[in-house]
């Protein structure tokens, strides 16, 4: 029997590989992959607020900001006034910045679907039942985590 720490070890190592790998594919077109999210999210999703940007990639405040500072000074971003509340800034990806992200996109495609050929049609079946099981289970875990904070006195799981 597989022990489960070095099943989680194992899947953390695949996640980090395929990442490195990735990005420095991605890297070749001119984005890396942590930038090219929040391409991605402009793209998407339209205009954001900075708060909205690191809400929805569960950055820090910070880390957004110095992330659009980077983004807009290469023109792939551009910051403009938020007409709701004269202090914000709302953030807008630029055409370049959307030619950046899509030439990127490609090289990422062609990657993930190389790694993933070596599965046959129901080894890809079971892995995407068993990380959709184990995503249910972690979204599970991470909301009992959240409620026992909530509460006065209860330590998180």
């Amino acid at each position: 029997m597989t022990d489960t720490l070095e099943i989680a070890q194992g899947m953390f190592k695949i996640y980090h590989q395929v990442s490195r790998l990735v990005n420095e594919c991605m890297m070749d077109e001119g984005v890396s992959l942590a930038r090219s999210k929040f391409l991605f999210l402009l793209s998407c999703e339209g205009p954001q607020r900075s708060t909205d940007i690191a809400a929805a990639l569960g950055f820090a405040p910070r880390t957004v900001t110095e992330a659009i500072d980077g983004l807009e000074r290469d023109k792939l971003v551009v910051r403009e006034p938020d007409p709701k509340d004269r202090r914000a800034k709302i953030v807008s990806i630029t055409e370049t910045g959307l030619a950046v992200m899509n030439a990127a996109m490609e090289p990422k495609h062609k990657i993930v679907k190389a790694i993933f050929e070596v599965l046959d049609e129901e080894q890809k079946a079971q892995l995407a039942e068993i990380l959709q099981c184990l995503s249910a289970q972690t979204q599970e875990l991470q909301r009992a985590r959240d409620e026992a904070e909530e509460l006065p006195g209860r330590q998180a799981i």
